[in-house]
């Protein structure tokens, strides 16, 4: 595998890059390195459908309420989101900065029998390409760039005029720190050590920030919490941790 390299005018890191395409054959093990993600899965996914069957007038419980939208899944890992999405009638374009992550992700849907666009590129590359799309997700990635504000003006860009942007990261607070950091990785041992690093957390304010400069408007901040008793993830107004965010480009 040949990782990229962090060039001027991109925002990969490969050290974060190879970070996970060294847990990339068990992305999708649930019980395996990626569950946190696959127990996240199920929050996130309503929450995307939700917002964006909202903005582009759809039925979010239609059995296709995604049908025929063009969806780019940026840092799209084993493809735990790409896949779902297009079942949910969606024409997904995933791409990973990781040769072996798209390497596992393609394999998977063609066993599950679904056409995804899976390439190995960068936001920045698909900018230079002069794609676009109606909505662009970037789920659990900006705490993993190398240059946040580079990386979210390339989001915007790849969002068509009237289109929307699904982001999702975790906060820089000291609870963050002692929940996803000592808690997640040292404690429960969820993650492998140095999964993240508490300094490129994004506050919620920077996000806005950043996303307002790539030309979106942030019309929605929601956070998601941890029910230890149930095992299970949901949304709420608590942002300290983690929290998503749905913002839109004007026509």
């Amino acid at each position: 595998m040949t990782l990229p390299d962090a060039a001027p005018g991109s925002s990969v890191d490969p050290a974060e890059i190879a970070r996970f395409a060294a847990m990339a054959d068990e992305w999708w093990d649930p019980a395996g390195k990626f569950r946190p993600l696959h127990k996240f899965n199920p929050v996130r996914l309503g929450y995307i459908r939700d917002r964006l069957a909202r903005h582009f007038g759809r039925d979010p419980l239609g059995a296709k309420p995604l049908d025929g939208l063009r969806i780019l899944d940026i840092g799209c890992g084993g493809g735990l989101v790409a896949e779902p999405l297009a079942r949910m009638g969606a024409a997904m374009t995933a791409i990973d900065a990781s040769a072996k992550n798209i390497g596992i992700a393609s394999n998977h849907a063609e066993r599950m029998g679904l056409a995804i666009d899976y390439r190995h590129t960068t936001a920045e590359d698909l900018v230079a390409a002069g794609e676009s799309f109606d909505a662009v997700l970037s789920l659990e990635v900006v705490e993993h760039v190398a240059d946040p504000k580079e990386f979210l003006a390339s989001c915007g860009a790849l969002v068509r005029p009237g289109g929307a942007m699904v982001v999702a990261t975790l906060n820089r607070t000291p609870k963050a720190f002692l929940l996803a950091i000592v808690g997640a990785e040292y404690v429960l041992r969820w993650l492998p050590k140095g999964t993240h690093e508490w300094a490129k957390f994004v506050k919620p304010a920077e996000m806005c920030e950043g996303l307002r400069a790539a030309g979106l408007e942030t019309t929605d901040l929601t956070g998601v919490t941890y029910n230890p008793l149930l095992d299970t993830w949901r949304l709420a107004r608590d942002m300290d941790v983690n929290y998503m965010g749905f913002a839109i480009k004007g026509a």
